[in-house]
This record gives structure tokens, sequence and C-alpha cells, in this order.
């Protein structure tokens, strides 16, 4: 991460926060409830338009995470409107302050928009816990990820409706989803490497995906934030190819990477929260066989039929396939939740030196009672929280 001093900025030019520069067309505008309006362009929209991303209304942005904090009903289709939006008004201001030094031009523009639109349109039902904890129990050694799907979904979508894009921006916008990825391509020298950055930054984890899912977790959980990307925003500016931001700023990017610890804590990883994706977890599990829910998650136009709804399925279905699956969701719906037992902070000086405990290891401990535990009563959920990278300091980049 770099950095800058910059005391003379006062005069530099202030951009509202309405309708971009004249240049861009937009056809339409939505009004969101953390930005504000949001003013759409015509490409975008004939993805916007479209079943597979019309989805994403159906997935929850926090999963089950609603069933403890009412208010977290927000989805997946709000939360990639809001990355749009910012990752176009990000690349803006960088055209607008250095656009003739860097070469900015509209297509950056459109292309660093797409790949904010469409860079969570492979998520899965319930999100990560998909991805996490679902697909590891039903394929040993599984290598899906949802930014893969995601590019192999917009190839589809594309195909699917015959929608006239550009096949190297095409290629740019893929790249630009997977580029905090371990399938990214990108070498540190690539042309306008900082435009990489905008959406999913690997490099340093400053990136609007963030601005936008803190704000709207905070808000849709009734948590207070002080975490403001607008100061962010308003004076980065792009040295040797990265996006870097003014020295002073330092404690602001503290504050991103706090809100976002402080949310795994609080919410994300709550007890509770926990407790009900193991169920829900373990119920989709039990009806994987009967519904073939594994096998849809490697042909996009299978796969987008997938949403959180798959719950809702599995609980009105007759088939007697499905009755362990429906005892475990109607165990949710009743309260009836798996109890939490114990938790234990690894200190930092034994880190390095942990390894992750499993079910077998609290078995061995547990002291001869009249009860015995099984290793298939208790489930152990090992929780890494740090800064989002690693143990590594992300100011110190």
């Amino acid at each position: 991460m770099g950095a800058y001093c910059d005391e003379n900025l006062s005069s530099l030019p202030v951009f509202s926060s309405g309708a971009p520069a004249n240049e861009l067309r937009f056809s339409k505008h939505v009004y969101d409830n953390v930005h504000g309006n949001i003013y759409l362009d015509p490409l975008c929209l004939k993805f916007i338009d479209t079943e597979q991303f019309q989805r994403l209304r159906e997935l929850k942005q926090l999963g089950v995470t609603n069933m403890v904090y009412p208010g977290a009903v927000h989805s997946r289709f709000e939360h990639s409107l809001g990355v749009y939006w910012l990752a176009g008004e990000t690349a803006q201001r960088l055209k607008n302050f250095q656009g003739m030094e860097l070469g900015i031009d509209n297509y950056d523009l459109q292309t660093v928009r797409l790949a904010g639109l469409l860079h969570d349109i492979g998520h899965g039902p319930f999100s990560h816990m998909f991805e996490r904890e679902f697909l590891p129990k039903v394929i040993s050694d599984c290598q899906w990820s949802h930014e893969l799907m995601s590019v192999n979904m917009i190839d589809h979508m594309v195909d699917t409706h015959h929608i006239d894009i550009d096949a190297q921006m095409l290629k740019r916008v893929k790249d630009m989803i997977l580029a905090s990825t371990e399938f990214s391509q990108l070498k540190g020298n690539a042309e306008k490497r900082f435009l990489y950055d905008i959406v999913a930054n690997g490099r340093n984890g400053i990136d609007v995906d963030k601005f936008d899912y803190l704000v709207r977790d905070s808000r849709a959980c009734g948590l207070g934030s002080n975490f403001q990307f607008q100061r962010l925003t308003e004076t980065m500016r792009v040295l040797d190819n990265e996006i870097c931001f003014r020295a002073k700023e330092y404690l602001s990017v503290h504050k991103l990477f706090a809100t976002r610890a402080d949310l795994y804590r609080t919410v994300y990883t709550h007890s509770k929260v926990k407790a009900i994706e193991l169920m829900i977890v373990d119920a989709m599990v039990k009806a994987n066989n009967h519904l073939e829910i594994s096998s849809m998650i490697n042909d996009p136009s299978e796969y987008w039929k997938l949403d959180d709804t798959i719950l809702k399925t599995i609980e009105i279905a007759p088939d007697p396939e499905l009755a362990e699956a429906k005892e475990l969701i109607l165990r949710v719906r009743r309260r009836q939740l798996y109890q939490f037992c114990n938790e234990y902070a690894v200190p930092k000086d034994k880190i390095d030196h942990f390894k992750a405990v499993t079910p077998q290891d609290i078995i061995c401990s547990q002291k001869h009672t009249s009860l015995t535990l099984k290793e298939e009563d208790i489930a152990v959920t090992n929780v890494k929280i740090d800064l989002a990278r690693g143990r590594e300091n992300p100011l110190e980049w």
C-alpha cells in the first residue's frame, strides 16, 4: 500500500455524488439506501435484466444471519449494485484527477463498473456457507470457488442473451473479478494495473467491495460504524501503477480493517449464527444425494437455479428421502438449535504452532462420566479473525 503527503487539496475540483460526467450515458437509475441514486448504463442493464442476475435477489448477503439479526435481509443484488456504483465513482475520480496522465478513458470506466456489478454473480445458496461449509462435506478436495463460477456465469450470460460486448473488455472484467484470488494471472507491471485493484484488491485488500459491504452490513444489523470510505476515495491517487492514499488517512485505513474484524466477531461468527449454519449445512448434506445439489456447481445453465429457496424446497417436499433434512430445518424454525459449549482464544504467540481442533480431539479429552459423547455429536469451528492479510499488517503494505 502506498502513501503520499499532500496538504494543498483545497483547490482541487469537487465532484457531486449525482450522475457522472456528460460523456457517460445512463438510461435508468434506482435508489439505494446506502448510496442514494445509482445510475445504470445500457450495457450493465443488459446483464441486470437477466434471470441469472435477478437470482441475486434470492441470495441473502449474510446467509442465515437474519435469523439472529432480523434486519440482515439485504441481498447480493443490492450489494452488487452498490459495488457497481462505487467502482464507477472511484474510476471516475481517478480519471478526473489523473485521466490524462494515466490514460484512463470511458472504456476503462465501463469495464470497472461491469466488474463491480458481476463480481458476486457466482455465489451459491447462503453465500459463503455454501462454498466453505457445504461443498467440502460432499466433495472431497473441492477446489470450487464462487469467483471462478462468476467468470463462467458471465460467459454463459453473454452467450445465452447474445449480449454485444467487446471481447477484450470481457476478458478484463473477468481478470478484475479474479484479481484477489489464487487464480489471478495478472502481472504486477500489467498495463493500468491499478484498475484491477478497485473491485477486488489482491495487493492490500482495500477495495470498493469492502467499502460497500462494511457499511451495508453494519447498517442492516443495527451496528454503528465510524468508517467513512469517502475519506479514502476523495483523495486517493495512483503512484507507480498502484492506488495510494494520503499518509494522514492511516487511521481511516485502520478503521476499514478494524470494522471488518469487529463484524466477524459480533455478526459473521456469532455463536447462534454458526449453530444455524451448521444445522442448515447438515440438512443440505442429507438432502444432497436426493436433490443432487452439488452436481449443479460446474454447469452455469443449472447452477443459476440454486438460491436460498433450496431451504423451502426441502422443507415442503413430500419425498421420504428428505425426512432427516426436513427434521433439521424444522428444529431451526422452532429454535431447537445446536448448543454452543465453549470457545478458546489461541494466544498470538502460539498461533503458528496450533493445529485446528477436531471433534476427535474433544472426544479423546472427555472425562469418563455416565454421558459419553461420540464424534457425530460434536461440531468444531476453527475461526481466524485478522486484518484480511493473515499475520501481516495491511497498513505496512
